[in-house]
């Protein structure tokens, strides 16, 4: 496995793992209409532009040069109360061809270094409520549950916990 930062040039493979592993993972909980409309606006040229914006920093993890997960900081978006300078862990995704390889760990603490090094006090994110695979793993982490929020899927409200680290 080897790890690097995401160039404009990955965006195909990005987007490809993300749409295909949130197909797999919740397609089933969506009208086609909802999970259509969810994914269009994340284009090849949408991916590109945030991998070309410092707001945001990827990290791609590869097995023999294909694409086997990413992780995704942006700017903290939620609202909630913040006591400092704070990021947003975005997307995290492992292909389920690869889950238990130790990506995911891998890719968590670039997150947190790369978190620290940005000047942040504080991360957030949010993981569907009945993920309870990601939610374990955040747990680990030492994430904790701070309150509820609304995850549109097209018209499909999804309920989502965030959660918060101190960094």
């Amino acid at each position: 496995m080897s790890y690097r930062d995401a160039i404009p040039a990955d965006a195909p493979a990005i987007r490809t793992l993300f749409a295909d592993s949130f197909t797999r993972t919740f397609g089933h909980l969506y009208a086609p209409a909802d999970l259509a409309a969810f994914l269009a606006p994340m284009t090849v040229e949408a991916w590109q532009a945030e991998i070309a914006d410092p707001a945001y920093a990827f990290r791609l993890a590869e097995a023999d040069g294909v694409l086997a997960g990413f992780v995704k900081l942006g700017p903290a978006t939620f609202p909630v109360e913040r006591s400092g300078p704070a990021i947003e862990l975005r997307q995290f995704y492992v292909d389920a061809a690869y889950h238990g390889s130790g990506i995911a760990p891998v890719l968590m603490d670039w997150a947190l270094a790369t978190a620290r090094a940005r000047g942040a006090v504080e991360m957030f994110l949010s993981v569907y409520v009945d993920n309870a695979r990601a939610r374990r793993f955040y747990t680990r982490y030492g994430f904790e549950r701070i309150g509820r929020y609304t995850f549109m899927v097209g018209d499909h409200a999804d309920e989502d916990d965030i959660m918060r680290l101190t960094l």
